[in-house]
């Protein structure tokens, strides 16, 4: 029949009615948001998969280290461990609730746990004497100066901090990654889009030539203009991937979780033998700080006799387990890396079946043959002569440009992660109003941080969007903007004149 009620196809002879040109449009339209949805399932699975190995991996290194102490402390110590067992499971607990992102201060953690420790050995190796709170007090302020574990407690908090750090970005980089393809995959195609898509897939079966394929580069441009500002995530996405695989890595070299977070009992055993087997030289640097205690009339223990001597205990090293999951992730990090870009081309070859490039029989949005335009560049800003897609360029989608600005913020806290600087997470929704951390964190998570050993450096704080689930080389030489700034320049830009997208 003529064509003349067509909306979208050419207006010759045709097989469609204007019922079923829209039935056509409707299926292409869902059968395309399907396939950008179904792509990037894919992406979020090997994302959700590489957070899954690690984080058990992780996990399983910490539960052993808790493990062995549990298991060799009563032996070794008695009392010294039974009566303090509190202190050392509170410190895995601490130590697990930083690695899911709470709000703590790592290294004020660390110093709590040596400093409780040593006010409740101190008594108990010194049950002679009557020590008072106040006494505690002084004495702690001492510790500094008289090294009563030695050089552990710096070395820990060194050591610890860095790979637990680097271990928490490192798993939430890959958390952050999989959100940002789940919401751009969600993002509607336009009324524009739309009518392209349909042109591409289904205005031949209209015109009788269901079986000719589309011309490749008509594809290409047909879909370079659907998902321009999915493109435009391919920067910061790179960027995201990088910083990723420059953590892992820290993780498995200068920062090796295996070796630092696997023997953390180890080190507490080499604290405490330090303190006994120095015990009497520090009482009494300590008397001649804080004075002589009044003599308990109680009585005395022997229990601190029993218990001398070097302690050996051993862990039992993963390394090769790291080594393979940190060269699995980099081998799927770098396949990722150009997914954005790579999409329309795979779209056109997969699921679409466009012709090859040399054929000039295909599908050309108006009859069979060649397709002679240019295929367009890939973002925004180049699909301003798209030939198949009315884009306006000086609109870009908003939901994507906040994708691209959490993209920015995990890098950038990969970053600090990759030298060693701590970033405070701090929720947020999706418009990105949130808690906070610092002064605002739970009582019950600032109200155990001790004034008595404050940290020396504090925490970036940066927002990060909501996770449901679980609780570099490149990035670190980027000059990154705090996320403060970011998201001012975000909010700036959906107030900008159009001119400014220019």
């Amino acid at each position: 029949i003529l064509g003349e009620h067509l909306r979208i196809c050419p207006q010759g002879y045709t097989c469609c009615t204007s019922e079923m040109e829209e039935n056509f449009a409707n299926k292409s339209r869902s059968e395309f948001e399907a396939m950008m949805k179904e792509a990037g399932r894919s992406v979020q699975a090997t994302l959700t998969a590489q957070h899954r190995s690690f984080d058990s991996y992780f996990q399983d290194l910490l539960n052993k280290s808790e493990k062995a102490l549990y298991d060799a402390f009563p032996s070794l110590y008695g009392e010294l461990y039974t009566q303090n067992a509190k202190v050392f499971k509170d410190l895995y607990s601490e130590l697990r609730r930083y690695y899911r992102s709470s709000n703590i201060n790592l290294e004020e953690a660390l110093n709590e746990f040596w400093t409780r420790l040593l006010e409740r050995l101190f008594k108990q190796l010194n049950p002679q004497y009557h020590i008072t709170d106040e006494y505690l007090d002084c004495m702690v302020k001492h510790a500094e100066q008289h090294k009563p574990f030695g050089e552990v407690p710096r070395e820990l908090k060194l050591k610890a901090t860095r790979a637990f750090i680097a271990a928490r970005s490192y798993a939430q980089g890959f958390l952050v990654g999989s959100d940002v393809v789940r919401k751009v995959s969600q993002v509607s195609l336009s009324q524009e889009c739309t009518r392209a898509i349909m042109k591409l897939t289904y205005c031949p079966h209209c015109r009788g030539m269901a079986s000719v394929r589309p011309c490749n580069n008509y594809c290409l441009n047909v879909v370079k203009g659907c998902l321009a500002n999915q493109a435009d995530l391919s920067t910061e996405w790179k960027y995201l991937m990088d910083s990723l695989m420059g953590v892992a890595d820290r993780i498995d070299g200068p920062y090796n979780v295996d070796t630092v977070i696997g023997t953390i009992h180890m080190r507490i055993a080499e604290a405490i033998s330090n303190l006994q087997e120095n015990k009497d030289s520090i009482t009494s640097k300590v008397f001649q700080g804080c004075g002589n205690p009044k003599i308990n009339t109680k009585g005395s223990s022997s229990e601190d006799k029993k218990r001398r001597g070097k302690v050996t205990l051993e862990a039992k090293s993963s390394a090769q387990a790291l080594e393979m999951l940190v060269l699995d992730a980099k081998g799927n990090l770098t396949a990722l890396k150009t997914y954005w870009i790579t999409l329309p081309s795979n779209l056109c070859s997969k699921k679409v079946m466009a012709s090859s490039v040399s054929d000039d029989k295909c599908w050309n949005g108006m009859t069979k043959g060649s397709y002679l335009p240019e295929v367009m560049g890939d973002g925004l800003a180049n699909q301003i002569n798209n030939p198949e897609v009315e884009v306006d360029i000086t609109k870009p989608d908003m939901t994507i440009r906040q994708q691209i600005m959490q993209l920015k913020i995990m890098t950038n806290r990969l970053g600090n992660a990759n030298i060693g600087n701590d970033v405070d997470f701090q929720d947020t929704s999706d418009d990105m109003s949130g808690s906070g951390s610092g002064d605002s964190c739970p009582d019950d998570v600032c109200g155990k941080r001790l004034s008595k050993s404050p940290s020396t450096r504090q925490p970036e704080t940066h927002a990060i969007p909501k996770q449901s689930g679980h609780g570099v080389n490149g990035a670190s030489s980027r000059s990154l903007p705090s996320a403060s700034l970011l998201l001012l320049l975000l909010s700036v830009a959906a107030i900008a004149p159009q001119h400014w997208w220019r």
